[in-house]
């Protein structure tokens, strides 16, 4: 995309918040080497609004919307934070946008098809997310979808203006580095559909599984399990991991440098795949059939897995058994021959 003189274009993004709690720009604000501003600006990115973010409010706010529902105001990228708020009996009255009289999913059906690119950023607004949880009083969906159903707010066969379905940014909330890396493709004019897994999830980072770079690999190679969350071992077997199912690269690409939920002694909920927000048992409960989890790697036959699961476990060194049901290590590893194992 360049500019007359061949200079690289600005492109102008509109970001609006709707039912949610505000986390996966908290989240945003994170990033590093580079920081969010310096990423916007080295991807030549103008951010024209963020309810959050940016100074302007009150009339200013509605002149742009104004512009750029008239079209004097062009936008590259729509972004919208947290479910589309449908309630009460499909009017959206739950969430009106201040002094328009009008209900923010309203403006999101109007100005989404204005847009190159609709960006669904967190779970919330890709599929529903927490909001929807329970009985879903406000009826609130995502942008395309509800739950796994696909429609949400802007229907199925929803295309922006370049032809794309909504870019849906899940997680909760998303890594910082996963929205600027979608908005850094975008800007190189480097993202089309092949870039977006079956879910519209960017495979930058849906192409990876939460079960690689796990710190509890060696645990869940031998069926090493953690009974309690203070424990070491994996907690897939019984405190409801789902690691090994859930589309995201949280531990080979660290939040904050150094972090990620297992690596904070807490089991992955798969918190990019709809419906996450309602397994239907508690988050640290790994539901079972005759003892065999239900929820085992997703491209393994259960056969198989229950063979090498045995076979594992019946090799597990004493070392990884009598650490994993402990909230330190017990016994360290040696090199020396005849050293305890």
């Amino acid at each position: 995309m360049k500019a007359n003189g061949g200079a690289p274009a600005k492109l102008n993004m509109l970001w609006l918040q709707s039912g949610g709690c505000g986390g996966c720009t908290l989240s945003m604000l994170c990033a590093e080497s580079p920081d969010l501003v310096a990423s916007l600006a080295a991807a030549g990115i103008n951010l024209i609004w963020h309810p959050s973010l940016s100074e302007a409010s009150g009339g200013e706010v509605l002149d742009v919307l104004e512009g750029v529902r008239n079209g004097d105001i062009q936008i590259d990228i729509l972004c919208l934070e947290g479910s589309v708020i449908r309630g009460p009996n499909g009017t959206g009255k739950f969430h009106m946008l201040s002094a328009t009289g009008r209900p923010m999913m309203d403006w999101l059906a109007e100005l989404a098809p204005r847009a190159d690119y609709v960006a669904a950023v967190g779970s919330c607004a890709a599929f529903g997310g927490i909001t929807s949880a329970g009985g879903n009083p406000a009826e609130a969906c995502g942008l395309a979808y509800e739950g796994r159903q696909a429609g949400g707010l802007l229907g199925a066969g929803f295309r922006a203006r370049t032809g794309l379905p909504v870019i849906n940014i899940a997680g909760c909330p998303t890594h910082p580095n996963w929205v600027i890396e979608t908005f850094l493709q975008i800007a190189a004019g480097d993202f089309s559909e092949v870039d977006m897994d079956e879910w519209g999830r960017p495979r930058s980072y849906a192409d990876h599984l939460v079960h690689h770079g796990c710190p509890r690999n060696e645990y869940y190679e031998f069926k090493a399990s953690a009974a309690e969350l203070s424990e070491l071992g994996c907690m897939m077997e019984n405190l409801g991991c789902k690691g090994t199912q859930a589309h995201a690269d949280c531990n080979t690409r660290l939040w904050n440098g150094d972090g990620s939920c297992l690596r904070g002694g807490y089991p992955c909920i798969n918190c990019t795949a709809p419906d996450f927000e309602e397994p239907r048992h508690a988050f640290v409960e790994t539901q079972k059939i005759a003892g065999i989890p239900v929820g085992l790697p997703t491209d393994m036959p259960k056969a198989w897995f229950v063979a090498l699961a045995s076979l594992s476990k019946a090799a597990t060194p004493k070392r990884l058994r009598e650490n994993a049901v402990a909230d330190y290590i017990r016994v360290p590893p040696s090199d020396k021959i005849g050293a305890k194992k």
